[in-house]
């Protein structure tokens, strides 16, 4: 059975990669707005931003990793919303494959679209400037917390791919958690904001993701936050996992 699966989920992970290889404008446009952030906050806003770092773009990067996963998860619910209306899915149940191999290939192909437009956000900031300490074992440890944070955030993207009723409405469930990182301490210190804010900030999971990138970069003690970052990452992944999966069984019963 589990042979069957991967076999399955293995057919069906190169058919969606051979859609995006026809499209690469999907990872470039994913990859351009994180990258227009960049540039203007550490052109234009970084030099008025106290951050007590030597270079914004090294305070800031951390963030912008995460918007470009939340900007990226929009693409699999839109790939997923179009194979449901397009038919695709009943096709499937028709052939003697694993049910759940479908799934598993749009999260799969996230996950490499994902890591793909991470590589060149990473490459745009090292010719901006950006430096890090980090050794093998930092980078890592921030190469396993983007992985399991793209994973939880595709798993959520499945939920509106599966139940939307229009395109718009597939992906537009992304632009509140591309807006997150804005409250948070991503782009400047939490101490800065106003009572009620900072509250918020200090206490939602993007402040200890970014906190424990920025840590490991910097070859700094991460303290709590690196438990309190994989404790978000996970519930949140298997929330929406067990959600995804109840709602694609309902879907195709």
């Amino acid at each position: 059975m589990t042979k069957h699966f991967l076999g399955d989920t293995a057919v069906l992970l190169g058919r969606s990669l051979r859609h995006i290889s026809r499209s690469p404008d999907t990872i470039i446009t994913t990859a351009i707005m994180p990258i227009a952030f960049m540039l203007l906050f550490v052109y234009v806003f970084g030099g008025a931003i106290q951050t007590g770092s030597d270079r914004y773009v090294n305070y800031l990067l951390p963030g912008i990793l995460l918007i470009t996963v939340a900007s990226g998860i929009s693409y699999t619910a839109y790939r997923l919303f179009l194979d449901m209306k397009g038919g695709i899915f009943e096709r499937f149940q028709s052939m003697p494959i694993a049910r759940a191999s479908v799934l598993w290939a749009h999260v799969l192909t996230s996950l490499v679209a994902n890591l793909i437009s991470l590589v060149v956000v990473v490459l745009v900031a090292l010719v901006m400037g950006f430096r890090s300490r980090a050794g093998a074992l930092d980078w890592f440890a921030v190469a396993g917390i983007m992985v399991l944070f793209t994973l939880a955030l595709t798993w959520l993207a499945v939920i509106p791919g599966l139940t939307a009723k229009s395109v718009d409405g597939a992906s537009a469930f992304s632009y509140p958690l591309i807006f997150l990182p804005f409250i948070s301490s991503a782009f400047v210190p939490t101490e800065s904001m106003p009572g009620p804010v900072r509250a918020f900030a200090e206490n939602q999971p993007v402040t200890s993701i970014v906190n424990t990138i920025r840590g490991l970069f910097a070859q700094q003690q991460v303290g709590g936050d690196i438990w309190i970052a994989l404790a978000w990452c996970t519930g949140l992944l298997i929330v929406a996992y067990g959600v995804a999966l109840a709602v694609y069984h309902r879907k195709i019963s």
